[in-house]
């Protein structure tokens, strides 16, 4: 791309910056810059190392509240799984950043656009961005949408653990007589590929929250959450 389009890539990744620069810089590889003979501003290697610490938190967090039965050389492995560049370049392609990037010439001849490592390489750096731009929790929202269709391996994981639905439920009903509630708090995504997010109350009151590529995935995600906050410590 020879020019950024800064609506057009905030309209694709699904945030709107409020210092749009950052986005630009996110978005623009080494060799963009050593090629502009006055100068093309930051490359995206700083905002690169920062996406990836980012990333590793969130999705740590994920890993542990959805199983936390597990030994951390599991833990390990599916982090490792999550955040692997097959996967990131995955969730670069289905952002479309590929053809948001900001290349030299011999990148753009040598297909740098389709590279699973300048497009992981992207994601982390767009990460960064909205965590400098708007905080934890935007970068929270972004990854967890954008990793969708890998963090189904981990509603998978959490549903051969158990039904954890089924715990909550006989668990409030013994002790409150009640039933607990599950709320879908947003949907996002294509319809072939939508990401659900769902949070389960007891008596009113918030005890967890899950996402997954379904319904019956996200809330699995959230009662696991509401049993380990809640139920175990009972």
């Amino acid at each position: 791309m020879g020019r950024l389009f800064p609506d057009d890539a905030q309209q694709a990744i699904g945030y709107r910056f409020s210092r749009p620069a950052l986005l630009a810089e996110a978005l623009t590889h080494k060799s963009y810059v050593n090629e502009q003979k006055d100068g093309g501003g930051e490359d995206n290697e700083r905002l690169e190392f920062l996406g990836d610490a980012v990333l590793s938190l969130i999705i740590s967090e994920h890993v542990v509240a959805a199983l936390p039965d597990a030994s951390e050389g599991e833990l390990s492995k599916l982090k490792a799984r999550l955040v692997s560049e097959v996967s990131l370049a995955k969730a670069a392609r289905s952002l479309g950043l590929g053809p948001l990037l900001r290349l030299g010439r011999g990148e753009e001849l040598n297909h740098g656009r389709d590279k699973n490592s300048l497009l992981a390489n992207a994601f982390e750096a767009v990460l960064a961005a909205i965590y400098l731009d708007g905080g934890l929790d935007a970068a929270r929202t972004f990854a967890v949408r954008a990793c969708a269709g890998e963090l189904t391996q981990l509603g998978n994981a959490v549903e051969a653990q158990g039904d954890y639905k089924t715990r909550l439920q006989e668990w409030c009903q013994k002790r409150y007589e009640t039933l607990p509630q599950y709320v879908t708090v947003r949907e996002s995504g294509p319809d072939h590929q939508k990401l659900f997010e769902v949070q389960v109350t007891i008596l009113g009151d918030i005890a967890g929250a899950g996402a997954g590529r379904t319904k019956k995935e996200a809330e699995q995600v959230a009662a696991k959450q509401a049993v380990e906050q809640i139920v175990k410590r009972t």
